[in-house]
C-alpha cells in the first residue's frame, strides 16, 4: 500500500498590517466619495438656492431654500418636455437596434468557425478601442441626407456601441450548450426559430446589461449629438441644456443650470439603481467567458 504523496510545504504567507487591511477599504470609500459625492452635492445644493446665493456655486447649504421653484422654471424655460420626448425618438430606436443586430451578429461570430469570421469578429471588436472620427461621420450623413436627422443620429449613437453589445453577447453565447440548438433543429425548427425561441430567451441578463449601458451613453451625450443634430427643434436634453445654459436667460442663473441636470438625471438614476444587479451580473457572464 503506497503512501499518498506528500504535500508541498506552504509559502510563508505575508502578514498585512491591520491598519492597512481595514484602511484600504476606508481609503478607497474616501477617494469615491470625494471624486463623486462632492460634485453630486454641489449640483444638489445649488439647484436649490436662490439666484443670488447660486451666483458663485458652492458647497455651503442655502440660506433660503426653493427647490420647487428652480425646478419649475427649468422645465418650463428650458423646454425640457420637448428635449426629454426628443431623447426618447433617439435612444429608444437606438438601444432596439443595437440590441437585434448585437444578438444576431453575437450568435454567428459564437457558432461559427472560420478565418473570415473571426476577421469579423476582430474588426467589430475594434471599436471598442477606436472612436468614430466625427469629421468623417458628419460628411458620410450629408452624403447620404441625414445630417440633422433624428434617424441620423439613431445610426451613430447604434455604430458606437454596437461593438460593445457584440462583445458581450458573443462571450454569453458560447456558454449556451450548442445542443439545445441541434435538438430544436432536429425538432424541425428552422434558424429563425432557434434564435428567437432559444438563444434569445438566454440572453436576457447580457440584454439588460446592454440596454442600460447604452441608455446611460446616449441620454447623456452631448458631443456628437451637438454635430449630427446642430440644435434647433430636434435637440435632446444634454444638447437643449447646452443651448439654454449659452442663452442670456441661463447666463449666471446657475440655480437653473444645476436644476436641468438633476431633472435631466432622474430618469437614468432610476434605471441604473433598478438594474445595477444586471449591470455587474449582465457584464461578469459574458466578458470573462
Amino acid at each position: 500500500m503506497t503512501a499518498p504523496p506528500a504535500r508541498p510545504p506552504r509559502a510563508a504567507g505575508i502578514r498585512v498590517p491591520p491598519l492597512w487591511r481595514y484602511g484600504r477599504p476606508a481609503l478607497v470609500l474616501l477617494l469615491a466619495a470625494l471624486a463623486v459625492g462632492v460634485p453630486l452635492w454641489l449640483v444638489a445644493v445649488t439647484s436649490a438656492k436662490p439666484q443670488a446665493e447660486a451666483v458663485r456655486p458652492n458647497l455651503d447649504l442655502p440660506r433660503r431654500w426653493q427647490p420647487g421653484g428652480n425646478y419649475a422654471d427649468a422645465v418650463s424655460q428650458g423646454e425640457m418636455l420637448r428635449g426629454f420626448v426628443n431623447s426618447l425618438l433617439v435612444v429608444v430606436p437606438s438601444v432596439a437596434l443595437v440590441l437585434i443586430l448585437g444578438a444576431g451578429a453575437a450568435w454567428v461570430f459564437a457558432r461559427r468557425k472560420s478565418r473570415l469570421v473571426t476577421a469579423a469578429y476582430a474588426l467589430t471588436i475594434s471599436g471598442l478601442l477606436l472612436p468614430p472620427a466625427v469629421i468623417t461621420v458628419v460628411m458620410e450623413l450629408r452624403q447620404l441626407g441625414l445630417a440633422g436627422t433624428r434617424p441620423g443620429m439613431v445610426a451613430v449613437y447604434t455604430g458606437m456601441y454596437l461593438s460593445t453589445s457584440i462583445f458581450f453577447m458573443t462571450g454569453f453565447v458560447r456558454t449556451i450548450p450548442a445542443e439545445l440548438e441541434e435538438a430544436a433543429r432536429m425538432d424541425g425548427a428552422r434558424p429563425l426559430r432557434v434564435f428567437l425561441q432559444i438563444i434569445l430567451p438566454l440572453l436576457r441578463p447580457v440584454i439588460a446589461t446592454a440596454t442600460i449601458m447604452v441608455m446611460l451613453y446616449a441620454w447623456s451625450d452631448m458631443f456628437y449629438a451637438f454635430f449630427v443634430l446642430g440644435g434647433g427643434d430636434r435637440a435632446t436634453l444634454p444638447l437643449n441644456l447646452y443651448q439654454v445654459a449659452s442663452a442670456e436667460l441661463y447666463l449666471n442663473n446657475w440655480h437653473l443650470v444645476f436644476a436641468y441636470v438633476v431633472v435631466m438625471s432622474l430618469p437614468m438614476i432610476a434605471v441604473f439603481l433598478v438594474a445595477q444587479r444586471k449591470i455587474v451580473s449582465g457584464i461578469t457572464s459574458g466578458a470573462v467567458k
